[in-house]
């Protein structure tokens, strides 16, 4: 786990000043593991750090934190404290941000790790921390979230997969609406309209309008994932093409067997060969879920998730 810019930032546009808990280090069995995070505001809250009653008493002192302006670093001992049946201990760290914190932020992400003392004046860096973020900087220790004393080190989340969606109409949205949470995805959602998007799009998730679709493939990365989900067969197919024609890791295309069948022949006399043309998985999802937008949109992310966690490169390669 790590730390979400665009999440804070986006909460921060939405609600003004917010608080953000994150479980800062775990003691036994804990609900969730360090570098769980929720952000709270004065009349909602996103994300979760587990454990139902722990959570309500850190919303709880979240909105304290927001009242008092001040950062607050606290031990909970689950079973004696909560009378949860975990029996381990987690250490909250509760923070502040509003609009002033940002550039500040801004730098932590250029830098890759945030660092900072939860409690207590901003003095210079103990040497065990010192140590650590050179471990970090050298490779020989994976950054992740660690409490040393009262100085907290988070690693900024930075996008690590390209998802390319092709359509906005009710599949496509379905789909954006599942993977805009997942920080490590980073999603350019593509169609011809403005009016075909909805008003409101995640920070996260990158709005592009082209006339000619299939013209913006060739400035996707190499590497990226694609569904093609678009209104029109005859744009599906240009998309399909161009795909082929770019590379790719994955690609996904909505449609029955029978649209794929013609796909396939109209494909070959492109000149794709069929290993190639196989690359592109056609139907996508799980259809043994259903044909409505959310089903799809549950199957297709499973893939996605699971296949890149396993193999990126494989993501679409097994529909169901």
């Amino acid at each position: 786990m790590s730390f979400a810019l665009h999440t804070v930032a986006d909460a921060i546009k939405r609600h003004g000043a917010v608080a953000r808990v994150v479980v800062a280090a775990i003691a036994g069995s804990a609900p969730r593991e360090a570098g769980a995070s929720m952000l709270v505001w004065q009349d909602g809250q996103s994300g979760t750090i587990g454990g139902g009653q722990l959570e309500l008493e850190a919303t709880l002192a979240a909105r304290e934190s927001l009242r008092s302006g001040k950062a607050t670093l606290r031990r909970v001992p689950l079973g004696p404290a909560l009378g949860q049946c975990c029996g381990g201990a987690v250490t909250l760290a509760t923070e502040v941000f509003d609009a002033k914190s940002l550039p500040r932020l801004a730098d932590a992400e250029k830098a890759g790790c945030l660092v900072r003392p939860i409690q207590g004046p901003p003095d210079a860096l103990p040497l065990a921390v010192e140590r650590l973020l050179g471990q970090i900087r050298n490779g020989s220790s994976a950054p992740k979230t660690t409490l040393l004393g009262n100085w907290l080190i988070e690693p900024v989340q930075r996008a690590s997969y390209a998802l390319w969606i092709y359509g906005a109409g009710h599949v496509g949205r379905a789909i954006v609406d599942m993977m805009a949470p997942m920080p490590e995805w980073a999603v350019t959602w593509v169609d011809t309209d403005a009016a075909r998007f909805p008003e409101r799009i995640a920070q996260n998730v990158s709005r592009l309008i082209a006339a000619e679709p299939q013209r913006v493939v060739a400035h996707a990365p190499a590497d990226a994932h694609h569904l093609v989900l678009t209104y029109s067969h005859a744009l599906d197919l240009e998309l399909c093409h161009a795909l082929l024609e770019r590379g790719f890791s994955s690609a996904g295309l909505i449609g029955s067997a029978t649209k794929w069948a013609r796909f396939r022949d109209r494909l070959r006399k492109l000149g794709h060969s069929d290993a190639s043309i196989l690359r592109i998985a056609c139907p996508i999802g799980d259809p043994s879920l259903g044909k409505a937008p959310q089903a799809i949109a549950v199957g297709v992310t499973a893939l996605l998730l699971r296949a890149t966690i396993a193999s990126p490169e494989a993501a679409m390669d097994r529909p169901a």
